[in-house]
């Protein structure tokens, strides 16, 4: 079921989105190399402690996790797409590092992603990091009333196929609010013109994952939680949070 949320709660989820926001620029002016995922970790939760809000990551366990998840960062690294729990192993020079956290404030929830890389980046890395945004800012640009999921799912897939970038199977973005995780789920690959029709109200959180060896194929980490290139690649995720409204997309976790 589709809750549509009213002005005043886009509002609200907007409040969280920022404090998402502060915590991913925070993260990210933080990581460097020697620096640990843990560390970086424990930055985020400073910014969740200053803004009274709390984690939708830590403790969270679904079906398929073997245990729930002991952070509010996911950090992946290299050829980890999503879901990476942070550790103490520093950062080296030239990785690629994945960064999704999410707030709950006020009984609302706010969810986002980005990737960079610390010290000396490659070229490629680059690369890829620019097609997930302009992947997300595709999806985000289709997120309007009157079109439909598969019009965000087509113009998410078509950036990336269009770098020859791989897309996780069976991954992809979905509805946020009270939950993380709510309807409808948002894929990152369809055909435009299918799926249900966007209206106002409707909270969506799009995320392009990008695999370089172009295959689609992952599998999972010991720890149960991390997934991983199948080819050894590195991969690259994106997202915000966006609200469905009259006057066009509105990206609640805008970083400013």
């Amino acid at each position: 079921m589709v809750e549509l949320k009213t002005n005043t709660s886009i509002d609200a989820m907007y409040e969280a989105g920022q404090v998402v926001a502060r915590a991913l620029t925070a993260v990210r002016k933080a990581a460097d190399v020697g620096v640990s995922p843990l560390e970086l970790d424990e930055v985020a939760h400073d910014v969740l402690r200053e803004a009274g809000a709390s984690s939708p990551f830590l403790g969270y366990r679904p079906s398929f996790a073997p245990t729930p998840f002991p952070a509010v960062l996911c950090v992946s690294v290299n050829d980890a797409i999503v879901h990476g729990i942070p550790t103490g192993q520093p950062l080296r020079d030239g990785d690629l590092v994945s960064i999704d956290f999410g707030a709950q404030l006020d009984g609302w929830v706010g969810d986002s992603a980005l990737t960079f890389t610390v010290g000396t980046p490659r070229p490629a890395d680059l690369r890829l990091i620019d097609a997930a945004e302009r992947a997300l800012a595709a999806g985000i640009e289709a997120a309007v009333v009157g079109n439909r999921i598969g019009d965000i799912a087509h113009a998410v897939g078509a950036v990336c196929r269009a770098g020859g970038y791989g897309i996780p199977d069976g991954f992809g973005g979905h509805g946020v609010g009270r939950h993380m995780h709510e309807d409808p789920p948002v894929p990152n690959e369809g055909r435009p013109g299918r799926g249900m029709r966007l209206r106002h109200g409707m909270v969506l959180a799009i995320e392009p994952m990008l695999i370089a060896g172009g295959g689609d194929g992952y599998h999972e980490a010991p720890d149960g939680w991390t997934l991983r290139t199948n080819d050894g690649s590195r991969a690259a995720h994106a997202e915000h949070t966006v609200a469905i409204t009259d006057a066009g997309p509105r990206i609640l976790t805008e970083r400013r």
